[in-house]
């Protein structure tokens, strides 16, 4: 199709100019010019209508159609008659899908296999480039919270009196690395979300890093005279780099979300089919931070404890693998200071955007009230599922302990925890791979994806929870384990990714990474409350308590999460303005597709205002105003050179030169002279007729 357009855009281009070049034609504002589709009376009829009647016509007609149709229905989208994928007939609808969905992949694969010809090694680089670099902070961060946990069990048979019995330190300073941790995390996303939309993405992206990296020497350097000095010192550093993490939610999902749409086209192909998988590569880092820190662990205990995995553990042999365990992300979290301070200078530049047009400098405080008010749903489903999801994460490493007491010959090797850990990583790892691939399919997308995961997940917890005695004794064993690495498949092919993406993706811009730090920061109060729960409850009831989590984050998602797979986000930036200017009733676009809304908001009725037909109309008026409001800022020198080669137009791709040319036509002051006698005197009046 998009092939035919150009074809087609080509010989009206050339009818339009050789037509004008007769003395004394006047260009049509409306209508065809001498086109195939209609021949010349009508477009004279057209030329002596009143106002209002072009308004009319403006937005039905097949020759403006035609030059608007690959920015207004760009065929991923639309079929050949322009109609939305989601209007579609189900048949139909899988039909058009797979077709685009194959086209894509198909020329996805032939990109790679380009680039393979001309180096096997450019997809390492392209995939470094595109989802390890944007992910990396969230590597780091997953890297060094990983081992927290880790090393708890090989300080308790290290220094035990002080982490295992208790006698030297005191039993809430133990507790408090956890709760410390977590808290500043929770800080950090709220606090940096803020700023994230306030001083912009790239300010944070800087001072995550920054944290991230003192944190880090503070924790290699953390010493005390006593243990329980120590622990006080390592549960405070652990707080400071915490804020670091937590910022790294925010900051990074907005950027990587809105880094497409920086780059380019805004309107891209690649946002509307990519854009989650684009978002969870960078997320699914998370993952491998794990592994790397496992890996690292388990090799660095190795080396200093003589060459022996098992117990006993001596102090020096704790000491080395702990503190090299947080010296080595240093040096990468130093590395990503410079990448984000000297290598990204763009990352605000979606916000910038988007406040200028707004004329807002610092934080846009009248988005937030409109962003509640309009869409307090959708923070209900992201803070409320990210929560459910957080109980569930942390609920996973309930399994763990209970079946190695069961299987291993030994379990007391703390070799056999991390091996064990290991495997169930990669487990993981495979749920965010499978997450990444289908999480921008329609048919499966992002909110199915979190209600299967979710129900996959209760599943997981409640089958054990009422017959623990027999999935913990050595008869069923191997079902519970297999029912652990199951939960675990499916918290990252499911909530775990999906909460990262929506977070961002179901609000605008100015308010996107508050919105997101906020939800992310709600959902770590589940991993507190989770952590706080599991101090003072025995295994069996921790099973009967966090299975209804799943089943809560499931009807949330269900309730109030819109579906957003499939949707250009430049419509719901559309919707935004209409909504800030107290509209919203006037847009008619697919953000209010009831495809695209949840169940609450049908409800109240939002997806009654869609309406293809009047979004054709609107659309070109907004693009009107758009096109009007970037020459304004040009200067005449620019004017005169934008007239005839369109240089000056935003390198956006949004105004063809097509397009720029029927605005210029229709604008109301009228053409400025054109250049080789094109038109003549009268032609500088002529399109004195549209709005």
């Amino acid at each position: 199709m998009a092939a035919g357009n150009h074809a087609h855009a080509g010989t009206h281009h050339h009818h339009h100019h050789h037509h004008s070049a007769i003395p004394g034609e006047i260009p049509v504002p409306h209508g065809p010019v001498a086109d195939e589709e209609s021949d010349d009376s009508s477009s004279d009829q057209q030329q002596n209508q009143p106002d209002d009647a072009h308004d009319v016509l403006a937005g039905t007609n097949a020759h403006e159609r035609r030059i608007f149709s690959h920015v207004t229905r760009p065929d991923d989208s639309y079929d050949a008659d322009g109609t939305y994928w989601a209007d579609m007939p189900l048949a139909r609808r899988v039909r058009f899908v797979s077709k685009v969905d194959a086209a894509a992949a198909h020329e996805e694969l032939s990109t790679i296999g380009g680039m393979v010809k001309k180096d096997p090694l450019s997809p390492i680089s392209w995939y470094f480039r595109n989802a390890v670099i944007p992910g990396a902070g969230l590597g780091l961060e997953g890297y060094v919270l990983f081992s927290i946990g880790n090393l708890e069990p090989l300080f308790a048979k290290v220094w035990p009196a002080c982490w295992d019995t208790n006698e030297v330190c005191s039993k809430n300073w133990v507790a408090s690395v956890t709760y410390l941790e977590i808290i500043g995390i929770m800080v950090g996303q709220a606090a940096v979300g803020v700023i994230g939309d306030w001083v912009g993405r790239r300010w944070g992206l800087i001072q995550d890093a920054l944290i991230m990296l003192i944190g880090l020497l503070m924790l290699t350097a953390s010493w005390g005279l006593t243990l329980q000095g120590w622990v006080i010192c390592y549960a405070w550093s652990l707080f400071f780099y915490g804020l670091g993490v937590g910022g790294e939610y925010p900051i990074t999902a907005t950027s990587s979300l809105e880094n497409a749409v920086a780059s380019g086209k805004l309107s891209t192909r690649e946002d509307r089919l990519h854009r989650g998988r684009r978002v969870t590569t960078a997320f699914l880092m998370q993952g491998w931070g794990q592994f790397v820190n496992q890996v690292v662990l388990i090799v660095l205990l190795v080396i200093f404890n003589s060459g022996n995995g098992g117990p006993p553990y001596s102090q020096s042999a704790a000491q080395y693998a702990f503190r090299l365990s947080f010296a080595f992300p240093a040096i990468g979290t130093l590395w990503l200071v410079y990448y984000r301070t000297w290598k990204m200078p763009n990352a605000s530049k979606k916000l910038a955007e988007a406040k200028s047009r707004r004329k807002v400098t610092g934080y846009d405080v009248n988005s937030l009230k409109y962003c509640f008010k309009h869409f307090g749903g959708r923070l209900l489903a992201t803070a409320g599922t990210w929560f459910c999801n957080d109980v569930f994460f942390y609920g996973n490493k309930l399994f763990q302990g209970q079946f190695i007491k069961v299987i291993s010959s030994n379990p007391d090797s703390l070799m056999t925890t991390w091996t064990w850990n290991l495997v169930n990583i990669t487990v993981s790892l495979a749920g965010y791979y499978l997450a990444a691939l289908l999480i921008d399919n329609k048919f499966y997308g992002r909110k199915m994806m979190q209600q299967v995961g979710f129900f996959m997940c209760f599943l997981m917890f409640v089958i054990p929870a009422f017959n623990f005695e027999y999935y913990t004794s050595p008869a069923g064993i191997h079902s519970f384990q297999a029912m652990y690495f199951i939960s675990s498949f499916f918290n990252q092919f499911g909530p775990n990714s999906v909460t990262f993406l929506v977070a961002g993706e179901v609000f605008p811009t100015p308010v996107r990474a508050t919105a997101h730090g906020f939800s992310a920061c709600f959902g770590k109060a589940g991993a507190l409350l989770a952590s706080v729960l599991y101090n003072y409850i025995d295994n069996q009831t921790k099973f009967y308590v966090v299975p209804w989590f799943g089943l809560a984050g499931m009807l949330l998602t269900l309730l109030f999460l819109p579906d957003t797979t499939g949707l250009d986000l430049k419509e719901q930036e559309r919707r935004w303005s209409y909504i800030v200017k107290g509209k919203s009733h006037e847009y008619h676009g697919v953000a209010v597709h009831p495809q695209h809304l949840s169940l609450w908001e049908r409800l109240r009725g939002e997806g009654k205002h869609y309406d293809a037909e009047k979004d054709w109309r609107t659309k070109i008026d907004d693009m009107r105003k758009e096109w009007e409001d970037v020459r304004e800022a040009m200067g005449p020198k620019e004017h005169e050179n934008a007239d005839h080669t369109n240089s000056g137009m935003p390198e956006d791709g949004e105004f063809s030169p097509e397009i720029h040319d029927y605005f210029v036509r229709s604008s109301p002051k009228g053409p400025r002279p054109a250049p080789e006698g094109v038109l003549n005197e009268k032609g500088s009046s002529s399109g004195g007729t549209s709005s």
